[in-house]
C-alpha cells in the first residue's frame, strides 16, 4: 500500500508539472480572447455567438485533456489543477481590461508621436518658406507686406507661428492643427502680398 501511494504521488507530481502549465495557459488565453472580443464589440450578435463558440471550443479542447488525464492518474492532481485553472481564468478576466487599456494608450501615443513628427517636418518647411521672404533681399523688396506686421494677414501669420512654436516642444494633440493653421495663414499672407501661386 505504501509503495502504491508513493508511486501515485510521483505520477501525480509529474502530471502536475507537465499538464499544469498547459491548463493554466489554455484557460488564461481562452478567457483573454473571449473577454477581449466582448469588450471590443463585434460583428453583430450572430457573428459574436459563432466566434464565442469556437473560442470556447478550442480552449476546452486543450484545457479538458490537460485537466482530465492527470485527474485519472491521481485525483489530488486534478484538484490542484482545477484550482490553478480557476485562478488563471479569474486573473485573465481581471487583467484583460487593464492590458487592453495599456495597449490602446501605447498605440495612441505612437500615433500622436507619428503625427507630431510629420507636423514638425511640415513646420520646418513652412518656416523655411517664410524665411525666404525675410532673409532674401530680393523677396523682401518684391513682397514687403510679408514682413510688415501691420498687415492683418502677416500679423495672423506671426501669431500662428508663435502658437506652433509653443506647441512644438512635446507631443501635443493641438500641434498638428497649429501647423495646419500656420500653413493656411502663410498661404493667405502670400496671397495678400501678391506672391504668384507658382512662386509660393
Amino acid at each position: 500500500m505504501g509503495e502504491g501511494f508513493v508511486e501515485g504521488l510521483v505520477q501525480g507530481a509529474w502530471a502536475l508539472l507537465l499538464c499544469g502549465p498547459v491548463l493554466v495557459a489554455s484557460v488564461a488565453v481562452t478567457v483573454f480572447v473571449v473577454r477581449r472580443r466582448a469588450l471590443a464589440g463585434g460583428n453583430g450578435p450572430t457573428g459574436r455567438s459563432d466566434q464565442l463558440f469556437w473560442d470556447l471550443f478550442l480552449g476546452a479542447a486543450v484545457a479538458a485533456p490537460a485537466l482530465l488525464i492527470p485527474t485519472l492518474i491521481s485525483p489530488w492532481t486534478g484538484l490542484f489543477l482545477g484550482g490553478a485553472g480557476i485562478a488563471a481564468g479569474v486573473a485573465a478576466y481581471r487583467a484583460t481590461p487593464k492590458y487592453l487599456a495599456r495597449r490602446t494608450a501605447r498605440e495612441d501615443h505612437r500615433a500622436l508621436e507619428s503625427a507630431h513628427l510629420a507636423a514638425q517636418a511640415r513646420h520646418d518647411e513652412l518656416i523655411a518658406r517664410w524665411r525666404r521672404y525675410e532673409l532674401d533681399p530680393a523677396c523682401s523688396i518684391d513682397y514687403p507686406a510679408l514682413t510688415d506686421v501691420r498687415t492683418p494677414e502677416t500679423s495672423a501669420l506671426i501669431k500662428a507661428m508663435r502658437q506652433a512654436d509653443e506647441l512644438r516642444a512635446a507631443p501635443h494633440r493641438g500641434y498638428p492643427d497649429a501647423v495646419t493653421s500656420l500653413g493656411a495663414t502663410l498661404a493667405a499672407a502670400e496671397k495678400a502680398a501678391g506672391v504668384p501661386a507658382e512662386q509660393a
